[in-house]
């Protein structure tokens, strides 16, 4: 079952070139859900040594710890590490996530020099493993799961690989699991491809950048192709959601016709076209060939340098009025999906900046809808980064 209400709204299929797929099994809205997804895996982002910000949430459902709650309980083993919201959080991980051997282990790993010198990044794998590790030993089935995903070790990856598989088999190897090397790589591979970030609250953004707080792999969302204009994205409620604060819901941005690939941006949409392509070579291994990749990939370096920190073509002002003016925002959309041609093919995704891009500064997310009512499209669309609501009467 693909969706949180029913199975008939997304199909599975395989893409020659793109791999495995999610596409519209029947027409979508703009706003509906489309997927609600729960974690197999969630770990932390914090160096692994101790830090305010690793104590500033919930070390089993992530939510931001107030300082002034009265049910915020400490781990009895490591109080000073790993602290949670409720008596229940507390329950839950402890015969889960922060199980005695998951306790123990990143305690061992916190008072190995040889790691805790080591950058962030290979502190936050040393927790994946930790958690992947522990997966496999409270949920057997779920760790099938994640060693099904995509994702193939390189041979860049050998060096993080051995350091990481020495120091775990030395210092805290899992009780009654067997790991070798090639289980270790292909586990950094999976979770390379596939971890979805939660991000701090955007309050807390330093320097135009947000953090992230956890990673989580969804097994289901993992089938989401990237395009740099996606017609879903996703939503997180971490502090906000009464249960189930770590699954995300993605949500269509417009109108989806019967067939048609759904597709995510793997990051915010306003990056340049250099920067976007660098990090899907970087992080997942592909060039990007999306419609809006090969217009902007024939643009000069003064085109690029026209495009202001939202992600819009810095062009006159009359010149914007009239697009929105002659096109619809159903045409629009359409016009999204198949390209256009000639006229705004320079800059055939204007109008997706105009109309899905939140506007406050230094945020980078993107609009949805927010789903319909009775099959009723909603005027509010809401900012999957920042949470911002926006009325498309106030255009």
């Amino acid at each position: 079952m693909l969706t949180a209400d029913s199975d008939s709204v997304l199909r599975l299929v395989e893409i020659e070139g793109r791999g495995r797929a999610l596409v519209a099994a029947q027409p979508l809205k703009a706003g509906q859900i489309i997927l609600r997804d729960s974690p197999i895996v969630v770990y932390s982002a914090f160096p692994l040594v101790k830090s305010r910000s690793s104590a500033s949430y919930c070390g089993n459902c992530f939510r931001t710890l107030s300082s002034s709650s009265v049910n915020v309980m400490a781990c009895p083993s490591c109080s000073h590490h790993h602290r949670f919201c409720s008596p229940n959080c507390l329950t839950v991980a402890s015969a889960s996530s922060h199980s005695p051997w998951v306790c123990q282990a990143l305690s061992r790993l916190r008072d190995c020099p040889s790691l805790v010198s080591q950058p962030l990044e290979r502190q936050v794998q040393a927790r994946f493993l930790i958690a992947a590790y522990n997966l496999a030993l409270i949920s057997p089935s779920d760790f099938q799961v994640l060693l099904s995903l995509q994702g193939q070790d390189s041979p860049s990856d050998a060096p993080a690989v051995q350091f990481l598989h020495s120091l775990i088999s030395s210092v805290c190897p899992p009780p009654s699991l067997s790991i070798t090397i090639e289980l270790t790589a292909a586990l950094l591979a999976k979770d390379k491809l596939n971890a979805f970030g939660l991000m701090e609250p955007i309050s807390l953004q330093q320097d135009g950048q947000r953090s992230v707080r956890a990673y989580g792999i969804y097994p289901k969302a993992s089938f989401f192709n990237h395009d740099c204009l996606p017609n879903a994205c996703r939503f997180d409620y971490l502090d906000s959601a009464l249960d189930r604060n770590t699954d995300f819901i993605v949500r269509t941005i417009h109108d989806v016709p019967q067939g048609r690939e759904i597709c995510l941006s793997y990051f915010p949409v306003n990056l340049n076209y250099s920067a976007r392509q660098k990090r899907l070579a970087e992080d997942y291994g592909f060039t990007c060939d999306c419609d809006r990749c090969k217009v902007e990939a024939n643009w000069s370096d003064n085109e690029a340098e026209d495009v202001n920190d939202n992600g819009n073509i810095e062009e006159e002002e009359d010149e914007g009025e009239e697009i929105m003016d002659e096109d619809s925002d159903e045409q629009m959309g359409s016009d999204l999906e198949h390209g256009a041609e000639g006229g705004e093919a320079d800059f055939p995704h204007a109008y997706f900046f105009v109309r899905y891009m939140c506007n406050r500064d230094n945020c980078g997310g993107t609009l949805a809808p927010l789903p319909p009512s009775d099959d009723a499209p909603s005027k509010i669309l809401e900012c999957n980064v920042c949470g911002n609501l926006k009325n498309e009467d106030d255009e």
